[in-house]
């Protein structure tokens, strides 16, 4: 029997598969990487603002933030999301959306109502013009669902200032994007190693 070319046939198949799996994997995570949410402010309304209402009693602040899930072939797990809201001189209100799933290309729109810590912080907002100005920011953790497995979670931070006019309400008719923190994870620094690995062990066992 010829050993040798036995274990130069085996080798050469090994070698193929190696080099098949890893065109594989990389094909695979060029078409399969995600994005992370697209976030936007859609409605922020203050009733105690509305000098048309002339009434400063009822300082909830009330919003509606959009979150879009770019990704044509991945569904977004969202962990709790939590909102903070604050102006140029102090911490205002929190608010909690509850965890949920997104499916592929969806966009999901949550309102809140947020009870002020301190109803004296919200009409301080307003500056001599009679707007005022306040910050939302977004803070949560995601997992992206791709094919047959979730992958570990990635943090995200994003936030922006909303201006509200004479009428309580966004002075901004359009959609502000939020824009993410330094402290946001970093999604595809670590996301490639994470497929190759899941695929190559995918492949090895078959």
């Amino acid at each position: 029997m010829d050993h040798d070319g036995g274990r130069r046939n085996c080798c050469s198949c090994l070698m193929s598969f190696i080099f098949t799996a890893g065109l594989t994997s990389l094909f695979l995570w060029l078409s399969l990487r995600p994005d992370k949410p697209k976030c936007t402010i859609e409605q922020f309304y203050v009733p105690a603002l509305n000098k048309t209402l002339n009434s400063r009693t009822n300082t909830t602040l009330n919003f509606m933030v959009r979150l879009a899930n770019p990704n044509r072939d991945q569904g977004i797990y969202y962990d709790d999301v939590h909102v903070s809201l604050s102006n140029a001189n102090s911490s205002v209100a929190n608010y909690t959306v509850p965890r949920f799933y997104q499916g592929h290309k969806k966009k999901a729109k949550k309102w809140g109502q947020a009870l002020p810590f301190d109803s004296r912080a919200v009409l301080r907002a307003v500056l001599p013009n009679g707007s005022a100005v306040f910050r939302l920011d977004l803070k949560t953790q995601v997992r992206f669902k791709i094919i047959f497995w979730k992958t570990k979670r990635y943090g995200i931070e994003v936030g922006a200032n909303v201006e509200v006019n004479g009428d309580g309400v966004k002075a901004n008719k359009k959609g502000i994007k939020m824009r993410k923190s330094d402290s946001s994870t970093r999604l595809r620094s670590y996301f490639p190693v994470c497929v190759l690995m899941n695929l190559l062990v995918f492949f090895a066992i078959r």
